[in-house]
């Protein structure tokens, strides 16, 4: 006898099934139409006018899921996949900055199609590159992918009425702060002067102070040594650490990822040794991927960016695959960095890629230009699908439906990053002007500081600059030795006994994490910001651990009485941080619309 069909009561009856043809056609449409534009927008707003963005997977997230509340918990995939659309757009929308180098540089723009299809092809390539890595830095490394914790657990809580009982206050708590911090950061001067990000507290508060303080210390021992880089000239007298710091904080990422990568593989050589190669276990549905296709697909992007580079931008084929390869390295390094840290060093990756090809002979800023996009654009939708894939991860959802979902994006933010450049520039003529040759007038709302960046650093494409290569050195031999050593320590059976044995163990364990022998993956962030930045995430890995070791202080005595059925990734620390995140997100589309608007009305 066939089980008694449940009928659907309240608004889901209006609703059309899960899994089905039109419920695919419902989240893709309100991803495409709504989410998507929203975060494209303010993504484009926000780099013309500050030089940064965000991603919007948080902010897509919680908006998502007011979609797909009526279904329940299994709504949360649902959700997922539209954040997953919606931040691909977002991202794509984002690289319309390459758009306004062009103009910076004097260079002639090539027809909207042509850009079009560059754009698509390296968005396409990047996810594939992306996927490739996921079950290396997502199911084996376990990074924590800040961002993408934070939506896995908004969307656990806004899509299971348990859940958001118990979580309703903290995650809701943390929004509202998140978006008076955010709103205030970006409209007060005064709030702007103590350089406040509630997103960035709210990831230090979900890594925890172990990956957070150690990039104070690199930001701390940064400063220390300024007046001496200075005096080596590798520094300009008025210029921060972090001009020369990203390099060696991109070297340090480049060493541990070295060692790393030799150890996986001979795990896996020795698994298959053992095994005869036969799988150990059978993997569950939603992870399945079929690694063939993938590859092929990967392949054929590849080519394709090679081909409309060459054929349509007249870039050099050498420069082009030298760019493609580059990208293997650069989407698995910004990965990492990402996991830990939740920052994606893209404008880091286009920058040393400018470099590279200079040391190689390079010497036009144009094919620089367009060659270190490959860079910039594979690893921002890369990094997405890493962020995505951790998100997937702890919610169970299908990796091959999310990939289609990500697919989608890509090909209308590629449309829609060169629409809303054009637009944007077109609207206001000063984004067309050179700030970086001349001190520009009225330029005060459009300071467009990734831009600059670019150009400054293809500016200097015909200059020697050997320092820089010496600070990569520098910076891959203080990750290799460090992530040596670490491996070291805590593969010794003698150094585990003490950390597990006594309380003084682990206070020493921490201090090895945070300070005398961090993980050169945490260190590197305190070389990709401002010291300000810094004091803000270890500000909120220091809460977030402190209040988790007074709480752990507390449970001592009752840690049999704990909520089996909450997820023990979803603590208060993790949904506050998750909160601030989004907040932080909330603002920055409320103000970049707002913004948006005013100026055309």
């Amino acid at each position: 006898m066939a089980p008694p069909t449940t009928v659907p009561t309240g608004f889901k009856r209006y609703l059309p099934p899960l899994g089905s043809p039109a419920y695919h056609l419902m989240l893709g449409v309100v991803a495409m139409l709504v989410l998507g534009p929203l975060g494209g927008i303010s993504a484009a707003f926000m780099n013309f006018s500050i030089g940064f963005f965000v991603g919007g997977q948080v902010l897509a997230g919680i908006l998502g899921s007011t979609v797909t509340l009526p279904y329940g918990p299994e709504g949360r995939h649902g959700a997922n996949y539209m954040q997953t659309m919606a931040a691909s757009v977002a991202g794509m929308c984002g690289m319309g900055v390459v758009v306004q180098a062009m103009a910076w540089l004097g260079l002639p723009e090539p027809p909207a199609w042509q850009l079009v299809l560059y754009f698509l092809c390296i968005g396409m390539f990047g996810v594939g590159v992306g996927m490739l890595y996921t079950p290396l830095l997502v199911d084996r490394m376990r990074l924590a992918f800040p961002s993408g914790f934070a939506v896995a657990n908004i969307l656990r809580a806004l899509t299971d009425r348990r859940l958001l009982k118990r979580s309703i206050a903290q995650l809701g708590g943390g929004l509202l702060v998140g978006y008076a911090g955010g709103w205030a950061a970006l409209k007060l001067p005064a709030v702007e002067a103590i350089g406040l990000s509630t997103s960035t507290f709210g990831a230090g508060m979900v890594v925890g102070a172990r990956i957070a303080l150690p990039a104070l210390v690199i930001g701390w021992v940064g400063e220390a040594c300024r007046p001496h880089l200075i005096r080596m000239a590798w520094l300009e007298a008025d210029a921060p650490f972090r001009k020369i710091g990203f390099i060696v904080a991109l070297g340090m990422i480049l060493g541990a990822a070295l060692v790393d990568l030799a150890v996986l593989l001979g795990q896996a050589v020795r698994r298959l040794r053992q095994t005869g190669g036969a799988p150990l276990e059978t993997e569950a549905d939603w992870k399945r991927v079929n690694t063939f296709r993938l590859v092929l697909w990967v392949l054929a992007w590849a080519a394709g960016i090679v081909l409309v580079g060459n054929r349509l931008l007249h870039l050099p084929v050498g420069y082009l695959l030298l760019a493609v390869l580059l990208s293997f390295l650069f989407v698995l390094v910004n990965g990492i960095s990402l996991g830990i840290s939740d920052s994606n060093p893209i404008s880091s990756a286009f920058v040393m890629t400018v470099f590279i090809l200079a040391a190689l002979g390079l010497t036009d800023p144009a094919v620089g230009l367009m060659c270190a996009a490959v860079l910039l654009i594979a690893c921002s939708e890369g990094g997405d699908m890493q962020q995505d894939r951790s998100t997937g991860w702890r919610l169970g959802s299908s990796r091959v439906v999310q990939f289609r979902y990500q697919v989608i994006g890509i090909a209308m933010g590629a449309v829609l990053a060169v629409v809303l450049a054009k637009t944007f520039m077109n609207a206001y003529p000063v984004l067309r002007a050179d700030q970086f040759a001349s001190k520009v007038e009225n330029a005060q709302q459009w300071q467009s500081a990734m831009t600059y960046k670019f150009v400054g650093a293809l500016r200097g494409i015909t200059r020697a600059q050997p320092h820089v290569m010496r600070a990569l050195a520098l910076g891959l031999a203080l990750g290799l030795v460090t992530e040596l050593a670490r491996k070291r320590l805590k593969g010794s059976r003698r150094y585990q006994a003490f950390v597990q044995g006594r309380r003084v163990g682990k206070a020493s364990d921490f201090v090895v994490d945070a300070v005398l022998l961090p993980s050169p993956y945490a260190s590197s962030f305190g070389g990709f910001v401002e010291l300000t930045t810094i004091y803000w995430w270890a500000a909120g890995g220091t809460l977030a651990s402190g209040f988790d070791w007074f709480q752990a202080r507390r449970r001592a005595g009752n840690a049999g009485q704990a909520d089996a059925a909450i997820p023990a990734d979803m603590s208060t620390v993790s949904l506050l941080g998750g909160g601030l995140i989004a907040g932080d997100s909330l603002a920055a589309l409320s103000l970049g619309i707002y913004g948006l608007v005013g100026t055309v009305f």
